[in-house]
């Protein structure tokens, strides 16, 4: 659980702002479909950070498969649920089907993202592992 500290705490992060209000931001306000960037960069951002953890800690044998599961399925099925929980448990909050397109298309782009830049950065930051030794 350590060893993931970064990605937990991005997920909570992730879960908070989801579920507090939305102050009005007036300049933001003029751009179209601000909040649907918001979205987009906040998952794309929390797979990053999912990416990150995954390759600061060894995992760069190339074998994505039961990663998939927890760098792209787990963020996506997320937003889903931040969408239902903002629809149903929250008044200050609406649940919408764009928001989690949105979300999705952040963490789908993500993938390439993390594949080729954030393991190159999280890399340096990698912990030395048995077989490095």
């Amino acid at each position: 659980m350590k060893r993931y500290v970064l990605s937990i705490l991005a997920t909570i992060g992730v879960m908070t702002l989801s579920l507090m209000p939305i102050p009005e931001i007036p300049p933001l306000a003029e751009v179209p479909l601000w909040d649907k960037w918001a979205h987009f960069v906040m998952y794309g951002s929390l797979c990053c950070v999912y990416w990150f953890d995954y390759f600061r800690n060894g995992n760069d044998r190339g074998d994505y498969s039961k990663w998939i599961l927890w760098i792209v399925v787990l963020p996506i099925l997320l937003g889903g649920l931040m969408e239902l929980c903002q629809k149903y448990l929250t008044s200050c909050r609406s649940g919408d089907l764009i928001d989690f397109f949105a979300n999705s298309v952040g963490v789908l782009l993500a993938i390439p993202l993390g594949l080729f830049l954030v393991s190159k950065l999280a890399k340096r930051f990698s912990k030395p592992t048995a077989d490095s030794k």
